[in-house]
């Protein structure tokens, strides 16, 4: 397995899980990872996404404030962490890395996360 993701589960409105995605040693030199998300029955939305180089970060507006992307090269390993969650972050969210800013060769198995009101 190149990318593992982990940590989704059932939390209620406003509160918090951290995400991980551990990379195989040369996926984990990729110049960007980000997380995507698919919510039941819609379409696939970036949350977050890192230049793995310059440690430039972008987020969707829906997260902006409440969600943060890092990394731990010695873990080799990103994490997602999400506060003050809504039940519309309800969704399978996956890891991913690659080449460029918008392309994204690498692609993990979701883990589910589900926020109840």
């Amino acid at each position: 397995v190149q990318l593992q993701a982990s940590g989704g589960g059932l939390v209620q409105a406003g509160g918090s899980l951290r995400l991980s995605c551990v990379f195989s040693g040369s996926i984990f030199n990729s110049n960007v990872m980000g997380w995507y998300r698919q919510p039941p029955g819609k379409q696939w939305e970036r949350v977050a996404r890192i230049d793995t180089s310059t440690g430039r970060t972008d987020y969707a507006d829906s997260v902006k404030g409440r969600f943060t992307i890092s990394r731990d090269a010695a873990k080799y390993t990103m994490y997602l962490q999400m506060n003050s969650l809504k039940p519309e972050d309800t969704a399978v969210y996956y890891c991913t890395a690659g080449a460029t800013w918008k392309s994204y060769d690498y692609w993990g198995q979701g883990t589910l996360v589900t926020v109840s009101s």
